[in-house]
């Protein structure tokens, strides 16, 4: 499997990071993670903080979780190819992020290390009788709430994100996409417990070492 992350979907987050605006009109923004990026995280998880950083940052989003094989989806065809979804983090080595942006070279490093790509139990898409455009998810550190987005707030939706992906990689049983940060990300410490919320469902526990 493979995990696909937007970029830059949603202004609040754009605004806060000092990003340019981005538009509708634009494409989403991609970029991978190594399936040994996977944290399955649910009712309880630990997430260790890696040696090579000292600036670990957390980013809440809604992942879906790709069921049915496709090639070049049709955006009014995408919601056939999913079926779950879930809260997820994005973990970031912000401090490696920076130093590499900096010199106009690639970062992976600091998004796709090992165990940065968290995610809670998976869910029916449908289980709130809502539709994927219009979910509350949000993110909790130590009881206090830290992040919260409405998914009518991407710049992309989920439907477009897939249809466009699809163009370029086949999507396969098992692929996860990240759909994108809201404004609130910040640095996590040890001793931290994450709680990710899908409206008021907590699917996410996340201890962090």
């Amino acid at each position: 499997m493979k995990i696909i992350c937007v970029g830059l979907n949603y202004h609040s987050h754009n605004k806060e990071m000092n990003r340019a605006p981005s538009s509708g009109e634009d494409s989403p923004v991609l970029f991978m993670k190594p399936d040994t990026a996977l944290l399955n995280a649910g009712e309880k998880g630990e997430f260790y903080i890696p040696d090579f950083s000292s600036d670990i940052h957390y980013e809440a989003e809604l992942v879906v979780r790709i069921d049915k094989m496709g090639k070049n989806i049709a955006q009014r065809f995408a919601h056939r190819y999913y079926s779950e979804i879930t809260i997820g983090i994005d973990f970031t080595a912000r401090d490696l992020q920076a130093g590499l942006k900096a010199k106009s070279l690639p970062w992976e490093i600091s998004k796709a290390f090992d165990n940065s790509a968290a995610i809670g139990k998976l869910i029916p898409k449908d289980k709130f009788g809502k539709d994927i455009t219009d979910l509350d998810f949000s993110l909790d550190i130590d009881g206090k709430t830290v992040q919260t987005g409405n998914t009518n707030q991407m710049i992309h939706p989920v439907d477009k994100i897939i249809a466009y992906a699809s163009q370029f990689f086949t999507l396969k049983t098992g692929d996860l996409i990240f759909t994108g940060t809201p404004a609130g990300v910040g640095k996590v410490a040890i001793g931290n417990q994450l709680s990710g919320y899908i409206e008021s469902e907590n699917l996410l526990k996340l201890n962090v070492c």
